[in-house]
């Protein structure tokens, strides 16, 4: 299938404006990134502690971040996670500063404060299975006797199934939700319909990263990002020359800082599923790159003789019904990917959204151009020595 059959546009004859236009824009990225508003980083890198909690109807947030920063230990973050209707948010609060430490504990039980918690009773919805069936061995509803390992075997598979009820459901609201668990006993059930606190909210999911810890991704993942372009001049000028390289470099540098300009502008937080995309944008804006140059060195060999900005003209021309259609479908997938694939993902896609157009943008007007400028620079430097 092609698309696009003997086109002869010529995209070199008006590089100029488009590296103008390129450049700018990198400017602008530039200038969004180190001085305002600057990244924003996520749990991984900024460090501190983050929880995801499910509210049984919708939460006030000014409540929650009062309740909060009355802690006085860090900065605090709320987003919502997944639909409106779920009414589930993520809390990222960070670590006081060059303090390390889970501080889930102390976020949980300043919210259990502030929404009505913390009575002393089982709390449903925000302990895990073991703590749960401590609580209940504790309790001996049912009068089992024995040594308290006898009674803690006897209500772990009622701990077991009234988490995978939090599960499923996210939060338990009360006494109601758990009358279809048989694995409970009737003296279980009665004793939480009395003794249990249900709460306004559950806790899905906890995540802590210390400062030092943080730092130290930080770093790595920067490290990660710069030895890829790094592999990615070496390979090029390998398997082509170094002015190719270059451009591919150029190329490189130029989507990522124009992603990572998005990703400012829109408030989306930097973490390792982030560098992961951009890993993968690296690769991804090579390759198209590295199909352009085959061809432009293909066409060096065949057709002696003919300027190189002709050639390149031809060969991107030649390659541009290949490109759009890869780079379209490719494009296709990822933006089901940040429509419909969820919070989880959504960062990621949405870099892959934007890569893939500025990087097939780039392989024509910013690498192909790069690799033109430098080849007659190098040209002229040659013919310049040959006169002496």
């Amino acid at each position: 299938m092609r698309f696009f059959h003997n086109t002869k546009i010529r995209f070199m004859e008006y590089r100029w404006y488009w590296i103008i236009a390129s450049t700018a824009l990198n400017l602008v990225a530039i200038g969004l990134i180190f001085f305002a508003p600057g990244f924003k980083y996520g749990v991984d890198f900024a460090g501190g502690t983050q929880l995801t909690l499910k509210f049984s109807s919708e939460p006030d947030l000014g409540r929650i971040r009062n309740a909060l920063e009355g802690l006085k230990l860090g900065e605090v973050t709320i987003q919502r996670f997944d639909e409106a209707n779920l009414h589930q948010y993520l809390i990222h609060m960070q670590n006081p500063a060059g303090q390390e430490g889970d501080f889930t504990a102390h976020m949980l039980q300043a919210l259990e404060k502030e929404f009505g918690g913390g009575t002393g009773k089982i709390e449903i919805n925000l302990q895990g299975s073991d703590a749960l069936r401590d609580a209940l061995a504790q309790a001996d509803p049912d009068q089992v006797a024995g040594t308290f390992d006898d009674r803690r075997t006897h209500y772990k598979p009622m701990a077991d199934e009234i988490l995978s009820l939090r599960k499923r459901a996210g939060i338990i609201k009360g006494p109601e939700d758990l009358a279809s668990l048989t694995a409970l006993s009737g003296g279980v059930k009665t004793y939480l319909a009395q003794n249990a606190h249900f709460g306004d909210f559950a806790l899905l999911a906890a995540e802590s990263v210390g400062p030092v810890v943080g730092k130290d991704l930080r770093e790595k993942a920067t490290y990660a990002v710069s030895f890829s372009l790094l592999g990615m001049l070496i390979y090029i000028w390998v398997r082509f020359k170094l002015q190719y390289g270059i451009g591919a470099i150029v190329a490189n540098i130029h989507d990522t800082l124009i992603t990572l300009g998005a990703l400012v502008v829109t408030g989306r937080a930097i973490n390792l599923p982030t560098i992961a995309a951009l890993l993968t944008l690296v690769g991804y804006s090579t390759n198209d790159t590295v199909v352009i140059f085959d061809r432009i060195r293909e066409r060096l060999k065949l057709e002696r003789g003919k300027p190189l900005i002709t050639v390149m003209d031809e060969a991107i021309n030649a390659t541009l019904s290949r490109t759009i259609i890869t780079s379209g479908l490719t494009w296709v997938v990822v933006l089901a990917l940040f429509i419909f694939g969820g919070d989880v993902i959504n960062t990621f896609a949405f870099v892959l959204v934007i890569g893939i157009i500025v990087g097939t943008y780039s392989s024509i007007y910013i690498a192909s151009p790069i690799a033109l400028g430098m080849s007659n620079w190098l040209e002229k430097r040659k013919q310049a020595r040959r006169r002496r």
